[in-house]
C-alpha cells in the first residue's frame, strides 16, 4: 500500500459485520472513498463511506476484522485505493491493492492509479459503425455470434454449462492473435480456477502480455465489488496512457453485482422490489461505460454472466444484457446432450450479424442455418412421437442436415485438453461458412451424422 502523508483521524469504536465505526478525534476529516489504515498495523484497510455525525464516520472494512480492536488509532493514507500500472504488471497476478499473488515477489511499478479515476470520453468514443471482426477459431461463436473489435461480449448461462471454459479459450485464442494487452478480472470465482487459468496462460505463452487481478469468492463483499473498479482502472490506463488495444475479460459480472447487493444490505440501504441494491442499474452502467473504445485505442470486453437457477429474468442478468453488443447464451439442455460449446443459436444474438458487417456469403449461410434449425425444432416434436421414418423424404433431409450442422458446431478446445487428452482445434471463419454451406447443400448427405461430432473442418471426414 502506498504511503503518502498519514493524518490522524480517530479511534475505532465498534464493528458491525464489515462496517467499522470511527470516532473522529483529529482535525482532519477524510473524504469519500479515502483509504484509511492503522498506526499499529498498516495491513489494516478501511475505506471511508459516510459521516454518521460531525464526529463519527462509518467505513467499509476491507481487511480481516481480526486485525482490529476497540480504540485502535486510525490514520488516513491521503489517497484512495490504487493499483500499480505500466508494463511491469504484465505477466503478474495481483489483488485489489496491487499486492502480488503469484509468489514472484513485489510488482515493481513506479506509477499507481486510483481505481476511481475514470473520465468521460463522450466526445472521443470510437465509432464502431465500421466493424472489424475478431476471429476466435471457435466455430459456433464465429458463425452465429461474431465478435467485433471494440465491442462487449457476454457469455451467459447457469452453473456448469461452460462459461469459464469458453472465456479461458477466448482469452488464449484472441490474445495470441492480437497485438494489444489482455486484462483478466476474477470476481467472486474459485481460487482453483484462477490457478488453472494462470498455468494455461503460461503454457500457451500468453501470460507475458496478460495481467490478472483477483477478488476471489473467499474475500468479503467490499473487496469483490471494488475489484471490478480496479480492473477498469487498468484498462483505462493502457487505453489512454499507453494507447494500446485492450482485451478485457471478466469472470463473473453477476458476482460483481451480487457483491454490490451484499454491500447494500450491510450498509442498511432499502432494497429494490426484487431484493437487489437500488443502485443496480447505475453500477453496471458506470462499469460498462469505463470500458469504452476511444480514438486512441480499442477496449474489447468479454464477460461471463452467471444466471442463478437458469432464470434469465433475474434483475442482474436483465440489467447487464442491454450493455452488450454480443450475447452468447449457453444452454443447459445442449450441454446435457453432450454438445460443447453449448451455445444456443436461437437465443444468442450479435449486433454485427448483418450483411454489411460479415459479408453476403456468411449472412446468407447464417440465415439458411436458422431456417433449417427452426424446421428441425418443429420436426423433432413429430419424430419424438412417430419416429423419423414417418417424415416425408424432403423433411427427412432437412432433419438429418440440421443434426449434422449441430454436430459440426461441437468442438474440442485447448482449455479442456488437460482433462480429456483431446487436442483443441481452431477453424477459420471462412472454412466454417464454406462447411456450413456444403452441409446445407446436401454434399455430405451420405456421411453419418456422428462423424461430424468434435471435428475441425470438413476436410477431415471426406465426402
Amino acid at each position: 500500500m502506498e504511503k503518502i502523508e498519514q493524518k490522524f483521524v480517530g479511534r475505532i469504536r465498534g464493528v458491525q459485520g464489515q462496517i467499522a465505526f470511527i470516532e473522529c478525534e483529529g482535525s482532519y476529516k477524510p473524504q469519500l472513498n479515502e483509504l484509511l489504515t492503522s498506526i499499529e498495523d498498516d495491513s489494516v484497510r478501511l475505506e471511508m463511506h459516510e459521516y454518521k455525525s460531525s464526529n463519527e464516520i462509518s467505513c467499509l472494512l476491507l481487511s480481516s476484522a481480526k486485525k482490529i480492536h476497540r480504540n485502535m488509532k486510525v490514520v488516513s493514507t491521503g489517497s484512495q485505493i490504487s493499483v500499480p500500472v505500466g508494463d511491469e504488471i504484465l505477466g503478474r497476478v495481483m489483488n485489489l491493492y496491487g499486492d502480488a499473488e503469484d509468489g514472484l515477489g513485489p510488482i515493481n511499478s513506479s506509477e499507481r492509479k486510483s481505481i476511481y479515476d475514470s473520465k468521460t470520453f463522450s466526445s472521443t468514443r470510437k465509432d464502431l459503425s465500421k466493424t472489424e471482426l475478431m476471429e476466435t477459431g471457435i466455430k459456433v461463436v464465429d458463425f452465429f455470434t461474431p465478435i467485433v473489435r471494440g465491442g462487449r461480449v457476454g457469455l451467459v448461462g447457469g452453473a456448469g454449462v461452460g462459461k469459464t471454459v469458453l472465456i479461458n479459450e477466448l482469452l488464449r485464442s484472441i490474445t495470441n492473435s492480437s497485438e494489444g494487452v489482455a486484462l483478466f478480472a476474477g470476481i467472486g470465482e474459485r481460487i482453483r480456477e484462477g490457478h488453472e487459468l494462470w498455468n494455461s496462460l503460461k503454457e500457451n505463452d500468453v501470460l507475458k502480455r496478460t495481467a490478472l487481478i483477483m477478488g476471489h469468492i473467499n474475500k468479503n463483499a467490499a473487496v469483490r465489488f471494488r475489484t471490478a473498479w480496479a480492473a477498469a482502472a487498468l484498462a483505462e490506463y493502457f487505453r489512454d496512457v499507453k494507447e494500446r488495444d485492450v482485451l478485457f475479460f471478466v469472470d463473473n459480472i453477476f458476482r460483481f453485482l451480487q457483491a454490490g447487493s451484499e454491500l447494500s444490505t450491510i450498509l442498511g440501504e432499502i432494497p429494490s422490489e426484487f431484493g437487489y441494491q437500488p443502485t443496480l442499474q447505475t453500477e453496471i452502467a458506470d462499469f460498462e461505460s469505463r470500458l469504452a473504445s476511444t480514438d486512441k485505442a480499442y477496449v474489447t470486453s468479454i464477460q461471463t454472466v452467471y444466471v442463478p437457477a437458469d432464470e434469465f429474468n433475474n434483475p442482474t442478468v436483465a440489467a447487464t444484457l442491454p450493455h452488450l453488443d454480443t450475447v452468447v447464451i449457453l444452454s443447459r439442455e445442449i450441454a446435457q446432450q453432450g454438445r460443447h460449446p453449448s451455445v444456443d443459436p436461437f437465443k444468442s444474438r450479435s449486433s454485427v450479424l448483418t450483411e454489411d458487417a460479415i459479408g453476403a456469403e456468411h449472412y446468407k449461410a447464417v440465415t439458411r442455418s436458422i431456417e433449417v434449425l427452426n424446421q428441425y425444432e418443429k420436426l423433432s416434436r413429430i419424430v419424438t412421437i412417430v419416429g423419423e421414418e414417418e417424415l416425408s423424404v424432403e423433411n427427412q433431409k432437412v432433419y438429418q442436415r440440421a443434426r449434422k450442422l449441430l454436430n459440426y458446431m461441437t468442438q474440442s478446445l485447448s482449455t479442456t485438453a488437460i482433462y480429456n487428452a483431446v487436442p483443441g482445434v481452431s477453424v477459420s471463419r471462412k472454412d466454417v461458412v464454406s462447411d456450413v454451406k456444403a452441409i446445407l447443400d446436401g454434399k455430405y448427405d451420405k456421411i453419418p451424422e456422428e462423424k461430424f461430432l468434435y471435428i475441425g473442418n470438413l476436410k477431415s471426414i471426406g465426402k
